[in-house]
């Protein structure tokens, strides 16, 4: 399995300065880690090695990274994606993965549904039904949803099945060649080496390319999306859990509260994220994502980030804070 995940998450900044957009938590957890967790569930077969492909990130992301393989039970990779030139450089970084059969999936797609892949298939890619299909790339597909046409963010409508960014291939091989090609000889489709350009090409040479629709496609974009999907997982069993550090508090639920963390003489919910040994005092909160070491007093506050070891007191608002910050009247 090979996660591109280099970005730098420029729309969720200021939470993207000190921390990579894919090891942001939603209900209590990074959002790559979501991801290889879903996957690896829907593969059938054991994945052995997960390549993360990232930016000059530091040792510490590496390592955590690097956990994140080893709970799943397989060996973690590192590799480097020293520029953003598209997607297809991004996984080609990975080229010494792309073997046999090959997973790829882009760190900020997150998904619901029940989706299994049928290794026995040349190809398999996610899709959606998008409202607006302008910003993704798109599919056009026969009867038998064999994928007939690739079209990088169409400005005039042509289909509205958006790729989610989550794929299979039976030949990893196959995939590297046709990567190499478009570099090799600089094809580029709106200034970048796009993975879709080098599907479109496996097909014309005889490639099936099949569909899996998902039930829901979870963004990470932007912090109300961030706070949306938060949501939706918090309203699984398994995103749910309650501290019981709780005194004179009312919990919500469905929260992720860690076990670690605090409250007192508060009300916590619905849909609140709070991340180990944050304190909560005197403050209602709902709708929000509270990460590590915070200290949060005599606020009310909705549909907020806020960071770690940040402190915030007597504020009523919305916020996006990031980390190491003090935010008081």
């Amino acid at each position: 399995m090979i996660i591109p995940m280099a970005g730098i998450g420029k729309r969720m900044r200021p939470h993207t300065l000190t921390v990579p957009k894919p090891l942001l938590p939603v209900a209590g957890k990074p959002m790559v880690q979501h991801l290889v967790e879903d996957i690896c569930k829907m593969t059938g077969e054991k994945v052995d090695e997960i390549g993360f492909v990232i930016g000059n990130f530091g040792k510490e992301v590496e390592q955590n990274l690097l956990k994140v393989a080893e709970k799943m039970g397989a060996k973690g990779k590192i590799f480097y994606q020293k520029e953003a030139l598209g997607t297809a450089h991004a996984v080609l970084c990975a080229a010494d993965m792309l073997e046999g059969k090959t997973i790829v999936a882009f760190a900020d797609t997150l998904f619901r549904g029940e989706v299994k892949i049928d290794s026995s298939k040349d190809g398999v890619i996610w899709v959606q039904k998008v409202e607006d299909p302008r910003p993704f790339g798109v599919v056009k597909m026969d009867k038998q949803n064999v994928i007939t046409d690739f079209i990088e963010k169409p400005q005039e409508f042509v289909s509205d099945m958006a790729i989610i960014g989550i794929y299979y291939f039976k030949d990893g091989a196959y995939l590297n060649k046709e990567m190499q090609y478009l570099i090799d000889n600089n094809i580029k489709d709106k200034g970048e080496y796009q993975l879709t350009n080098a599907l479109e090409n496996m097909k014309k040479k005889g490639t099936k390319f099949t569909v899996a629709e998902v039930a829901e496609w979870l963004d990470c974009g932007n912090k109300e999306n961030m706070l949306y999907t938060n949501k939706r997982i918090l309203e699984t069993k398994e995103g749910r859990k309650t501290t019981k550090k709780s005194e004179n508090s009312v919990i919500i639920e469905p929260c992720y509260i860690d076990e670690t963390a605090s409250l007192k003489n508060s009300i916590v919910g619905p849909y609140v994220s709070i991340g180990a040994n944050t304190k909560i005092e005197n403050t209602v909160i709902s709708n929000s994502i509270i990460q590590d070491g915070t200290t949060i007093s005599n606020s009310n506050i909705s549909a907020s980030m806020i960071g770690s070891y940040v402190q915030v007191e007597g504020k009523q608002d919305s916020l996006s804070i990031g980390d190491y910050n003090q935010y008081k009247n």
